[in-house]
């Protein structure tokens, strides 16, 4: 017989999937820039500079509109993991370390707790991860007139599994982890701790304005802690495709290093702009959609 602790359990993750999935498929082709402007450079060929404005501009003539969405589906698969078990087990952490569930934890205690839930959730969702950048790495491969290697999320699935072995659908998953933590240290934290300084300084009430002002601080909070940490686990996921003889990296020590060495510092923090430009409204929409969606169920406020 299902608990009435089961059914708040389950009420949550059907909210945070339906608005993860609807943030998603928003910002996707700005998620989509970002992967493919952290693999440009690469290699010392590539070494045509590059921006946003020509990336998206050659997807669109190459592949048209619908090539800013190549990779939605598992990008969407990865948040029906990732992101309510982020959520929750943040919320869940949050409460416990709160004695008699009254005040809130200290912003330190928060970044740590946002972490270890990042943490948690990337583990599962890794493989989702590694599907979503190599099919959105396809789609520069079919712009250098080569065919994509994967033909869909089952395709892509069988193939690594077969070319890699099962442990292959975990590759990139350390770098993954580092990002994980930080971006949800930078991200769950500091929207709870700006709601929390929004509200209680009365700026706002726990409404849509309240819910803008914080999900925009943990947006660059979360993109100017986790880039680097992005660049490197795109790159070190991408690279598990190819021959031994051609992959740069040996670990993601060794692709920090000869990132910042051939590229110069500032190539850890590629796609930056488009990643802010990603995470700012991915988190609007997520935040805004997700706190709606709690009150309309009659759930407090996250």
């Amino acid at each position: 017989m299902m608990t009435e602790s089961d059914s708040l359990g389950r009420t949550k993750i059907l909210l945070t999937s339906l608005s993860a999935t609807i943030a998603e498929t928003a910002t996707f082709p700005i998620d989509l820039t970002k992967t493919r402007l952290q693999l440009h450079g690469e290699s010392l060929s590539s070494t045509r500079p590059t921006n946003a404005v020509r990336v998206v501009s050659e997807i669109l003539r190459q592949q048209g509109p619908i090539g800013l969405y190549k990779g939605l589906s598992p990008a969407i698969l990865r948040h029906l993991f990732y992101t309510p078990i982020r959520i929750i087990a943040y919320e869940n952490l949050r409460n416990l370390v709160v004695a008699d569930g009254v005040g809130s934890p200290s912003l330190p205690t928060k970044a740590l707790i946002g972490g270890i839930s990042g943490v948690i959730a990337q583990v599962v969702a890794s493989p989702a991860d590694l599907v979503k950048v190599r099919m959105q790495a396809d789609g520069r491969m079919m712009n250098q007139g080569l065919q994509p290697r994967y033909s869909g999320i089952l395709d892509a699935l069988n193939k690594i599994v077969c070319a890699e072995g099962f442990g292959g659908l975990w590759k990139g998953v350390i770098p993954n982890v580092q990002r994980a933590f930080l971006v949800n240290m930078g991200e769950l934290a500091c929207y709870d701790h700006a709601k929390q300084i929004v509200i209680q300084n009365r700026i706002a009430d726990d409404n849509i304005f309240a819910h803008t002002l914080a999900s925009t601080m943990s947006g660059l909070s979360a993109t100017s802690l986790s880039c680097p940490a992005d660049v490197v686990k795109t790159r070190m996921m991408n690279q598990a495709t190819k021959e031994r003889s051609e992959i740069m990296y040996k670990n993601s020590y060794d692709c920090l290093v000869k990132t910042v060495k051939i590229e110069g510092l500032g190539a850890l923090w590629k796609g930056f702009f488009p990643t802010w430009a990603r995470l700012g409204p991915w988190q609007f929409v997520f935040w805004v959609s997700y706190e709606k969606f709690r009150q309309v169920a009659g759930l407090s406020s996250f």
